[in-house]
């Protein structure tokens, strides 16, 4: 019996640290303003996306040149099928798009790069990835979260100048954060970075998994506990280092394997008694998560591109199969299931090029904290990607499940490498942030105003006198929020100048309200208990990437409307059909955040932990097992 309350006791102790942890690393204050933020608080700020941001005409000139020579390059020298196939992008790839500068293309002109924007730096990894997934990933994970970004950020003079032109020059860069037992809960970190005494350098040791890039890579951004100390946060501070691949101690442990991006490298990094001078720690001791996650905010925009681009190959595809595939005398496209599924595809994929182009925007207009926007266009754009490539390859039946080079080798078939797309674009969802996680964070965010305020009311380890005080201020504070998140008008003729969407855009101006309301209702009724209930979160989560994935198409068309007559009303057409889906799934979510099964699920779930329903697994044979294989 004791045992058990100890281990109830350490798993209490590990979740309170592990939250400890995830509060340490946010940025706590919100200096800008953000859409999705205000959104979540029932405010429609259009002022904030409408009109939609132009991107610079120098800029967009100066990246003209780079992206058409970039196009030419990977029609001619990257071939997809052979990367899955060889399990290998060529060095020739890498070295071309290194000479063309596609290895820095956000680094400043000053520090050897192309310097430029978040917007051409993702229709350039579109081009790339469109051919080929692994060679995409390989230019996103060098600059999205390896060395530039961060250092961008974060770097002194001196470390931009010695590192920047060497990324941009073509040195691969990793990001080494993941551990054996450590993912998205850092709490548990055992890589650790011991001080020398003389303060010249850290001693490194310990493995790193899933480096992307990282057998291939030059430099890599590690993470490793640092010991604790005056000044510095957090009882087992995390600190970031840019580490050099060939120093003494680091080595290749492990060649990963994957189900899709055959060509991707990646591994495990083992580290012993690395020596890292000491002026190759990023930002400060204990700061290494809170880097991360900032890194992160632009850095997640570019799985998005990959997801929109994935989208147009699939529509290019399939509209192409269903118009020529005849069954039962008609095109299959004129048959209605197949139907279904092409409309979808087609409204959704100009969802996702509107907020990836949104998105982007922002972030290059520098006057929007777009941490929400982005994890918020992550998950949207994995989730309905993913559900985008499934009825692709349905659409093409057989033809989608075959390889493309079994196609090509029979000749006459139009070698479409939909079952390889599938492969590469099934860990969208779990890499930099799984849909859960993304779930979580944009949830934590989302409820931030609600915490600062009735925080200290609802938390059962506050005194109880801090509470009755925390509870009257909130009783103060939403006496006037709350009447007013049912207050406003989100009726005609509100936005009337979106024409036609005007409808779509006055539902979200309604909608956000009732989100409001809904959070603060779950937020009374299940108090601290809140965070546990992650469905409910879930639901309330994707309500609000649908209303942001809305406005975004919506403030797209009226853009398009205003530059090209020929694709207005095209794009208010699509606009319209992906406001309809995006609202019946809202209307369904709202539906289910009070009334579902969630409770009878997760007893279910917990009963299959117990063994309760064991039996149900007899009748298979079991994989083979590590020990079998090495006894065999």
């Amino acid at each position: 019996m004791s045992g058990g309350v100890s281990s109830q006791s350490g798993r209490a102790s590990g979740a309170q640290e592990s939250r400890e942890v995830a509060e340490g690393a946010r940025q706590e204050r919100w200096e800008k303003r953000s859409f999705m933020k205000e959104l979540f608080d029932g405010r429609l700020s259009l002022d904030l996306v409408h009109p939609h941001p132009v991107q610079d005409p120098e800029e967009a000139e100066k990246a003209k040149p780079f992206l058409e020579r970039l196009e030419r390059f990977v029609e001619e020298h990257l071939d997809g099928d052979a990367v899955d196939r060889d399990a290998w992008v060529p060095d020739s790839v890498l070295e071309g798009l290194a000479a063309l500068g596609a290895f820095g293309i956000k680094i400043p002109e000053a520090y050897g790069g192309l310097g430029l924007s978040q917007t051409s730096y993702n229709r350039a990894l579109a081009l790339v990835s469109s051919r080929c997934g692994a060679t995409g990933a390989f230019l996103s994970a060098h600059q999205s979260i390896g060395v530039p970004t961060p250092l961008m950020l974060f770097g002194t003079e001196e470390q931009k100048r010695e590192y920047l032109p060497r990324a941009a020059g073509g040195e691969l860069s990793a990001f080494a954060l993941t551990e054996a037992m450590v993912g998205s809960d850092p709490a548990n970190m055992s890589t650790s970075a011991t001080p020398s005494e003389d303060g010249t350098h850290y001693v490194l040791n310990g493995e790193k998994l899933w480096t992307t890039n990282g057998p291939r890579a030059s430099l890599i951004v590690v993470m490793a506990r640092t010991p604790p100390r005056e000044g510095v946060r957090g009882k087992r501070p995390i600190s970031a280092f840019i580490v050099e691949r060939d120093w003494p101690g680091v080595e290749v442990a492990h060649h990963c394997s994957f189900m899709g991006l055959k060509g991707l490298s990646n591994g495990v990094m083992r580290f012993r008694d690395v020596k890292v001078p000491s002026k190759n720690l990023l930002w400060g001791e204990g700061l290494g998560l809170k880097l991360a996650l900032v890194t992160l905010n632009t850095g997640r925009l570019a799985l998005p591109a990959f997801c929109a681009a994935a989208g147009k190959g699939c529509l290019r595809a399939c509209r192409k199969w269903a118009k020529e595939r005849v069954q039962w005398g008609r095109p299959v496209g004129k048959h209605d299931a197949v139907a279904q599924m092409l409309g979808r595809m087609a409204a959704e994929t100009y969802a996702m090029e509107a907020a990836v182009d949104l998105a982007a925007g922002l972030a290059d207009g520098k006057k929007v904290d777009i941490r929400i926007e982005a994890a918020a266009a992550k998950l949207w754009h994995t989730e309905k990607s993913w559900q985008m490539i499934d009825d692709a390859v349905q659409i093409r039946g057989g033809r989608g499940y075959e390889t493309a080079d079994s196609l090509r080798a029979r000749g006459g078939e139009d070698p479409e490498p939909l079952e390889r797309v599938m492969r590469d674009s099934r860990i969208n969802r779990i890499f930099e942030g799984s849909s859960e996680i993304m779930r979580l964070f944009i949830a934590r965010e989302a409820v931030d105003d609600h915490l600062r305020v009735a925080g200290d009311a609802i938390d059962p380890r506050v005194a109880s006198g801090r509470r009755l005080g925390a509870a009257v201020r909130a009783g103060l504070h939403y006496a006037f929020w709350y009447p007013r998140r049912w207050a406003g008008w989100g009726r005609w003729p509100r936005y009337r100048t979106f024409g036609p969407l005007a409808s779509h855009v006055r539902y979200v101006d309604r909608a956000s309200r009732k989100l409001a309301r809904t959070l603060f209702h779950c937020m009374v009724r299940f108090g601290p208990q809140l965070e546990k209930r992650q469905a409910v979160l879930g639901r309330l989560v994707d309500i609000g990437a649908d209303l942001f994935v809305m406005v975004a198409a919506c403030v797209r068309a009226a853009k398009i409307a205003g530059e090209d007559r020929e694709r207005a009303g095209p794009a208010a057409e699509l606009a319209d059909q992906a406001c309809r889906l995006a609202r019946r799934r809202v209307k369904a979510h709202f539906r289910a955040v009070f009334r579902n099964d969630d409770v009878t699920t997760y007893r279910v779930a917990q009963q299959a932990l117990e063994g309760r329903h064991e039996w149900l697994e007899e009748g298979i044979v079991a994989a083979q097992a590590a020990e079998s294989r090495a006894g065999g």
